[in-house]
């Protein structure tokens, strides 16, 4: 006899909405728990949720407007301008502006701000890796649907919009 509970795609069973629920709950879970733990070195500088949404954006755009940093994570841009001050304190961030009209700003990542993202990075892995009890066996799957959630999501964001170049402070 087929369980159903372990099937995938459109014939899955009846409990695929429960599956998908649970899957939502330890994500969100798992999350908070490396948040919670904090970090093991020193040298690592603490930061909020939006705060760590905000630097893992700028890992693939260093140089962004802050329009484009508020769309791609979802914050609101006055929410947005107090996490991008408290990243400026930290030493992680900068503002720049815009050379070529004076008017435009850039956020950009600090060496500071690369080396700490790739810090708590390593800090995440080891305690994600540890609590898995380092087993890799089913890794590559769960990154290729969790990518796919992620992007999934991102793309059904509601008023998410492209927006122009930023003239905000």
């Amino acid at each position: 006899m087929e369980d159903q509970a372990h099937q995938t795609g459109p014939a899955a069973g009846p409990d695929h909405e429960q599956r998908w629920a649970e899957l939502a709950d330890l994500v969100l879970i798992i999350s908070r728990e490396i948040q919670f733990r904090g970090y093991t070195d020193e040298r690592a500088v603490p930061l909020s949720p939006s705060e760590g949404m905000v630097m893992r954006h700028l890992q693939h755009e260093p140089a962004a407007p802050p329009s484009r940093i508020a769309a791609a994570t979802g914050l609101q841009r006055t929410n947005l301008s107090t996490v991008l001050g408290g990243l400026e304190r930290k030493g992680l961030v900068e503002r720049r502006t815009n050379p070529g009209d004076g008017r435009g700003i850039t956020v950009h990542t600090t060496e500071h701000g690369r080396t700490n993202y790739a810090l708590v990075r390593q800090e995440w892995a080891a305690a994600v890796s540890a609590a898995a009890g380092h087993d890799a066996t089913h890794l590559d799957a769960a990154l290729t649907l969790l990518t796919a959630v992620e992007a999934g999501l991102n793309s059904l964001r509601p008023g998410t919009r492209t927006e122009g170049p930023a003239t905000e402070a």
